[in-house]
Parts: structure tokens; C-alpha cells; sequence
């Protein structure tokens, strides 16, 4: 647990709720409070020059959104959307920057938020230039498995409700390329898909796959 979950409810504000695909805040608004999330699951994004989505995190209970307001953003350089039914706790962020010249402790903890955001953004970098779609693609189920997967008969069931564009922009890939990612994986077997969930049957091959190269053409020629 992050330092500021166990004493933000002492800084007063406000909890607040959205349903799923509203949006928290959008890329450009005005940034003057930080959200505290409590229960859901929420998706941060950018837009490129051309326009096109790119997903950057997906955040759930216990993540801190906004936090670059208490130090000194004016400006929102993401947008953040629900997922499904989310509820947070808003405070002003003159409040959270006061508390955190309060609370060194808080403060690193932020610092180290920022850090693992910021190894994030790179690693994920890093991949287009070292992997092809279907391996981008595996890597991401990977990681939701990890953070999201419940154990059912068949395997690991998750059931965030990301679309098949969403997981697009979370992996700088087209939607047609995902796609084909997607039923290459089906057809060996390691995954199965349906309405917004996503059953992980092999999580060991999916592993193997997300940590090497493509090995064979098909891979290639299948998921671009």
C-alpha cells in the first residue's frame, strides 16, 4: 500500500462517482484536484498529432490520478476514462501539495509512483523497436493477467471491459493487426475471447512468447 491510502481521508474532499465511460477528466482541461481511486478501473490516454488514442495506464483501486496538479501542472496532459463504475476521492490540489511538504514520507512515495509510471512508459518504448505486434499483444495479456486475472476452470478469466481498439492503442498497434494477434493466440490455444473478457488457458506460453521473438513467418504474416 502507497503511503497517502492510509491518511488522505484526513485532508477532508470530496468521493465521487462515475459510470463506466465517463470521462474524469480530459487531456488540456484545467488540473486543479487529484483523485484517489476507490473502487474501478480507469483508462489514461494521450492523443497523438494525428489524433489517434494512446493508452498509457489502466488504473484501479488504490491509484493516485491527477497527481501532476499538486506539482505545479496547470494543464491535464492525459485524459482518464471509466471503465466500468468508479468511485474516488477528489481533493483540491493545493490540499495534496500541502500535504506532501507536510508528509515527507507521502512525498517519496509519490516520487516512486512517478518512477514506476515513468519505467513504464519506457519499457513500453522499448517494445516497438524489439517486438512485433503479436508480441506486444502478448505482453499486454500478460500483464493483465497478472494484475486482473481470476482463477476459473479454464484458466485465468479477465474481465476488464477494454475493446479490441482500446487494447489497439495500449499496444501502438492498428486494430485490424490486434485482431489477427488475437486469433493467432486463439488458435493455439492460449487464450479465449468473448463480449469484454478474456480467458487466459496458457499463461506459461504466453509468457514464453511475450519474453522472446517472433520464431516463425506465421507470426509475422499473421499479426503484422
Amino acid at each position: 500500500m502507497d503511503r497517502w491510502e492510509e491518511d488522505l481521508a484526513e485532508l477532508g474532499g470530496r468521493v465521487r462517482h462515475w459510470p463506466a465511460g465517463a470521462v474524469l477528466f480530459r487531456e488540456g482541461d484545467h488540473a486543479d484536484w487529484v483523485v484517489s481511486l476507490r473502487s474501478g478501473r480507469v483508462k489514461v490516454t494521450c492523443s497523438t498529432a494525428a489524433g489517434i488514442e494512446v493508452v498509457l495506464w489502466l488504473l484501479g483501486p488504490g491509484e493516485l490520478l491527477g497527481e501532476s496538479s499538486a506539482l505545479g501542472e496547470r494543464i491535464r496532459p492525459v485524459s482518464a476514462t471509466a471503465l466500468e463504475p468508479v468511485t474516488g476521492l477528489c481533493l483540491p490540489a493545493a490540499a495534496f501539495a500541502g500535504h506532501l511538504r507536510a508528509r515527507p514520507l507521502v512525498a517519496i512515495s509519490l516520487v516512486k509512483l512517478l518512477g514506476r509510471r515513468l519505467r513504464d512508459a519506457e519499457d513500453k518504448l522499448a517494445e516497438f523497436n524489439s517486438f512485433d505486434t503479436l508480441g506486444r499483444v502478448t505482453r499486454r495479456l500478460v500483464e493483465l493477467a497478472d494484475r486482473f486475472g481470476a482463477r476459473c476452470p479454464a484458466g485465468l478469466r479477465i474481465t476488464l471491459p477494454l475493446s479490441q481498439q482500446e487494447l489497439a492503442g495500449w499496444t501502438g498497434s492498428s486494430r485490424i493487426a490486434t485482431a489477427k494477434a488475437l486469433r493467432v493466440l486463439r488458435d493455439r490455444g492460449w487464450i479465449e475471447t468473448g463480449r469484454r473478457e478474456i480467458v487466459i488457458r496458457d499463461l506459461d506460453a504466453l509468457r514464453r512468447r511475450a519474453a522472446g521473438t517472433p520464431s516463425a513467418a506465421s507470426d509475422l504474416s499473421a499479426a503484422g
